[in-house]
């Protein structure tokens, strides 16, 4: 098994609650981590065997510009996406991060991590 981690993807989005997240917008931070097996690509050193990361970056980032309430949701949104559209994930970990949140006081962010497995696809 191998490990992709794409960390610290930064995205001006209008998630949140409050009416004006929806419409100013915040900070948000996405790291994404893949387990998927390697091998074949390990002996091929050719994209296709592989998990390709440039295409998970876009599926994140297509899922960002997508408005929602809650990080529960955008979360679910990028592991169905990862999982429905790459091939070869095992496992796919999703963690959201809102930078700043309104909460009155100072708080650098909240953040939410999903985790989805191929057998819960």
């Amino acid at each position: 098994m191998a490990l992709i981690e794409i960390e610290n993807m930064e995205f001006h989005s209008n998630h949140g609650h409050f009416a004006e997240e929806q419409v100013i917008g915040n900070t948000f931070l996405v790291d994404l981590k893949i387990e998927y097996n390697s091998e074949i690509a390990q002996r091929s050193d050719n994209l296709k065997d592989t998990v390709n990361y440039q295409r998970a970056f876009e599926i994140v980032k297509r899922e960002m510009g997508v408005n929602s309430h809650l990080l529960e949701h955008v979360g679910a949104r990028i592991l169905s996406s990862l999982m429905n559209e790459l091939q070869g994930i095992k496992t796919a970990q999703v963690k959201v991060s809102k930078v700043n949140p309104p909460m009155g006081g100072k708080i650098q962010k909240v953040s939410v991590t999903l985790r989805k497995d191929v057998a819960t696809k």
